[in-house]
């Protein structure tokens, strides 16, 4: 998002992590992705830590260019596991880009599977753009840049501060556990109990090696 121009390739994701691994998304995503994307998007992805597809990400605005990078003999392919075929579905609500389910998930990842990524036309992309800027008058390009950065700027100085203290004090408590929790707990749960810690905090417990202890993965049998 500190990008001026972002291009992605279909198969990437885009997400926070913060309030699931014991942190805040304070290094730009509170400042700038309600810019990119209003209030309740973002209030969504921050917070619930879902990822988008890169096709989501295209949707709302986070990208402004989405290729496809899957080959199935000899073609490219949208990204089978996502929806790309249609905008709505039978209510109304948009799901160009949510993550299919149930049997077509079940084709989509078969059909990947028969695939190999291939990031030339992401290259392609990018060079189309560079092209694109190279066509323009130098100065005037970099004052227009400058211009429409102060906007993300704006919202990153009121912030910045505060941000820098609060992840400080943090890495104390729940940073400490949810780090410790994803670089230790088993693969398939990276993840404290988040119900055992809330009664935990509600009970007036402290933040000592013994609560982390008892709602981390890596120390239950």
């Amino acid at each position: 998002m500190a990008c001026d121009f972002s291009i992605a390739q279909d198969l990437a994701r885009f997400g926070q992590a913060g309030p699931r691994h014991g942190s805040a998304p304070d290094g730009g995503a509170t400042d700038f992705l309600p810019l990119f994307v209003g209030i309740e998007q973002a209030m969504v992805g921050c917070t619930l830590c879902e990822p988008w597809s890169a096709h989501q990400a295209y949707r709302l605005g986070v990208i402004h260019e989405v290729v496809p990078a899957l080959m199935v003999d000899g073609k490219f392919v949208a990204n089978p596991l996502v929806i790309v075929d249609r905008w709505t579905d039978e209510y109304g609500r948009i799901v160009f880009g949510e993550p299919k389910t149930g049997a077509d998930l079940a084709a989509g990842k078969a059909l990947t599977k028969r695939g190999t990524v291939d990031l030339g036309r992401l290259d392609d992309a990018v060079e189309a753009i560079c092209a694109k800027l190279l066509m323009t008058f130098p100065n005037c390009t970099i004052k227009t840049i400058a211009s429409l950065r102060k906007h993300k700027l704006h919202h990153w100085q009121q912030n910045a501060e505060s941000n820098r203290e609060w992840l400080g004090l943090n890495m104390m408590t729940e940073a400490k556990a949810g780090f410790q929790a994803f670089n230790a707990g088993p693969k398939d749960n990276r993840e404290v109990d988040f119900v055992r810690l809330r009664q935990l905090l509600a009970e007036g417990a402290p933040w000592t090696d013994e609560l982390v202890r008892e709602v981390s993965p890596q120390y239950k049998k």
